[in-house]
C-alpha cells in the first residue's frame, strides 16, 4: 500500500486507466457470447455459458461466437498497435493503415494471390503482409518527402490516392476472374464472423516477430518525438528505428487483414482515443492499445448483430461510421499538431 502511494501520479492514473479498460473488454467479451442475430435468445445464450445449454446452444456459444471473439480480440489488437506506431514514425495523427494504402496494398496482394489460383481456405498469412510492407514502403516515401512541409492533410490526400489506385487495380483483376471474385466478395467486406479460429495460430510466428520490434523501437519513438536530433544525441538511429517500425506494421496489418480482411479507421480511432485518455508519449498509448482496440472491435461487432436482424452488418461499415466523425474531429481541430 504504501508503495502504491508512493508511484508517481501518472503512472498510477496510466495503471487506473489501464484496469479499467481491460474490465470493460472483460464486459465485452461476455456480451459478445451472450448477443447473436441468429434465434438464440439471451436467456438460452446465458443459460449455456452456465453450462445448461442444448448441443446446438453450445456450438453457436463456445465455437461461434467464442471463435468470433477471439478473432475481434485479434484484429483489434494489431490494428489498434499498427496505428499509433505509424502514427508514431509519420509523426502524423491521421496516419492509419485504412487512409493510408497500407490495408489496401495488404488487399491486392491477397486478389492477385487469389487470381492466380490460391483460395481464402490457403491463403498464406506471408502473402498480406507483403502486400502491406509494400504499402508501407510507398506511404512512408510521401511523408519523407512531405517532411519539409509537415503538412498532415496533404499526407492523407496523397494516401487516399494511393489507395484508391490499390483499390482500383483490385477489382480490375476480379473483374477478369470470377472465381476470385467470388472468394474475395465475402473477405473484402471486413468481418470477424465465419473466420476459423486456426487461422490464429498461423499468425502467432509473424507475431512474435512484431512484438521484439515493438518491445525495440519504443523507447525510440518516443526519443523520436522530441525530433531527430535529440533522438540522435540520445544514441539512437532515426532510419533504423523506422525500419523496423515498418516491418512491425506490416507485419500487423497484413496478418490482421488476411484474417479478417481490410477493417478501416480502428487504426485512427484506437490512437486517437488512447491519447486522449493518457496523452502522446508513445509508450503509454501502446499499453492502452493493447484493451481499447478489442473494445472497439468487439463492440461494433455486437452491434452489426443487433442493428439489422435477422442479418447482419458488415463490420467494416460499422467501423467507418464510427471512424468518420473522429476523423472530421481531427482535420477540424484548431491544434493538429504533428506527435
Amino acid at each position: 500500500m504504501i508503495s502504491w502511494f508512493n508511484t508517481p501520479p501518472a503512472q498510477r492514473a496510466l495503471f487506473s486507466v489501464f484496469v479499467s479498460a481491460l474490465l470493460v473488454l472483460a464486459l465485452c467479451c461476455f456480451c459478445s457470447l451472450l448477443f447473436g442475430a441468429g434465434g438464440l435468445s439471451l436467456h438460452a445464450s446465458f443459460q449455456t455459458l452456465l453450462g445448461n445449454g442444448s448441443a446446438d446452444a453450445q456450438f453457436t456459444v463456445f465455437h461461434l461466437r467464442a471463435t468470433r471473439t477471439l478473432v475481434g480480440l485479434f484484429v483489434g489488437l494489431t490494428l489498434g498497435i499498427a496505428g499509433a506506431l505509424m502514427q508514431a514514425v509519420a509523426r502524423n495523427p491521421l496516419a492509419e493503415p485504412g487512409l493510408l494504402g497500407v490495408s489496401a496494398g495488404s488487399s491486392l496482394a491477397v486478389a492477385i494471390t487469389l487470381a492466380l489460383g490460391a483460395s481464402t481456405a490457403t491463403l498464406t498469412v506471408g502473402v498480406a503482409q507483403f502486400g502491406a510492407l509494400l504499402g508501407c514502403l510507398c506511404v512512408l516515401g510521401v511523408a519523407r518527402m512531405q517532411s519539409q512541409q509537415n503538412d498532415p492533410i496533404r499526407l492523407v490526400l496523397a494516401g487516399a490516392a494511393l489507395s484508391s489506385l490499390l483499390l482500383a487495380i483490385t477489382s480490375l483483376l476480379l473483374l477478369f476472374d470470377q472465381r476470385a471474385a467470388d472468394e474475395i466478395r465475402f473477405w473484402v467486406t471486413g468481418s470477424v464472423a465465419g473466420r476459423d479460429g486456426s487461422t490464429l495460430f498461423s499468425v502467432l510466428p509473424s507475431m512474435l516477430i512484431a512484438i521484439a520490434c515493438i518491445l525495440y523501437s519504443a523507447k525510440p519513438l518516443a526519443s523520436l518525438a522530441l525530433g531527430e536530433r535529440v533522438a540522435i544525441g540520445l544514441g539512437h538511429k532515426p532510419q533504423r528505428i523506422r525500419g523496423i517500425v515498418i516491418v512491425a506494421v506490416a507485419l500487423l496489418v497484413g496478418g490482421a487483414t488476411a484474417i479478417a480482411g481490410p477493417v478501416a479507421f480502428i487504426g485512427l480511432v484506437v490512437p486517437f482515443a488512447a491519447r486522449a485518455l493518457v496523452g502522446p508519449d508513445i509508450r503509454r498509448t501502446l499499453w492502452l492499445c493493447l484493451p481499447l482496440g478489442p473494445i472497439i472491435v468487439i463492440c461494433a461487432d455486437v452491434i452489426s448483430r443487433l442493428v439489422a436482424q435477422p442479418a447482419e452488418m458488415p463490420l467494416g461499415v460499422l467501423t467507418a461510421i464510427i471512424g468518420a466523425p473522429v476523423l472530421l474531429l481531427i482535420v477540424r481541430s484548431r491544434r493538429m499538431p504533428t506527435l
